[in-house]
């Protein structure tokens, strides 16, 4: 039998680079408010722990009052739930899940981006059809890296023998509070080295991964 039956993929920076429409987003939310605006790469740097948080750090880069966290997430949130048409898969990302769900491993996705968006981008890209639970920043009271997230959704599955699947400190964290074995993603949103992060497998092809979780025992 393979090594697991499930396993549970974060989504931004793992599955898909959504740095794009998040950028475009939040650039939109600072302009309607007659703010500067950030970088790419700032974006890429500010995601992870959810919008709340990386409406925070845009702020701390700015200089930006804290009374403006409100107005400038109503003015996010507003675009970024239909924001998907300049994010697209990693190469690879696509034929792994098909091959793991053909191979009869049960899928699910545990994320910090709110739910609304999150199915938004599931369901542009055709995603959705993989995942037997869809677990959002916002879809119970805590958010990873606390470990409730991820345990909830390995418990849709039905438990058994899971590997995770993240590319950041905050999914490295998680995983290893919850007691479950992690792979990184090494081309997504991390910013430590992979080193410093607790991990059973690092890979930067998709085909790594997919050889990896369907491994026999």
């Amino acid at each position: 039998m393979t090594r697991f039956q499930s396993a549970v993929f974060d989504l931004d920076g793992t599955l898909i680079d959504s740095a794009p429409d998040i950028h475009a987003a939040a650039n939109a939310a600072l302009a309607e408010h007659g703010l500067a605006r950030i970088t790419l790469l700032q974006t890429r740097g500010f995601i992870g722990h959810g919008a709340a948080v990386f409406f925070d750090r845009v702020r701390a880069e700015l200089g930006i009052d804290d009374a403006m966290q409100g107005p400038l997430m109503e003015a996010f949130l507003k675009r970024y739930e239909t924001a998907v048409h300049l994010t697209n898969c990693y190469p690879g990302a696509v034929e792994c899940l098909e091959t793991l769900k053909d191979a009869g491993l049960v899928l699910g996705l545990c994320t910090n981006k709110p739910i609304r968006p999150t199915r938004a981008v599931l369901d542009h890209l055709n995603l959705v059809r993989f995942f037997d639970v869809v677990l959002g920043g916002d879809s119970l009271e805590v958010r990873k890296p606390d470990p409730q997230p991820l345990v909830h959704c390995i418990d849709g599955l039905g438990g058994g023998s899971t590997l995770y699947v993240g590319d950041s400190e905050v999914d490295a964290e998680t995983a290893d509070r919850a007691g479950v074995p992690f792979a990184i993603y090494a081309n997504g949103y991390r910013k430590a080295a992979l080193t410093d992060l607790p991990h059973v497998l690092a890979f930067d092809q998709f085909p790594d991964l997919t050889r990896f979780a369907l491994a026999t025992t």
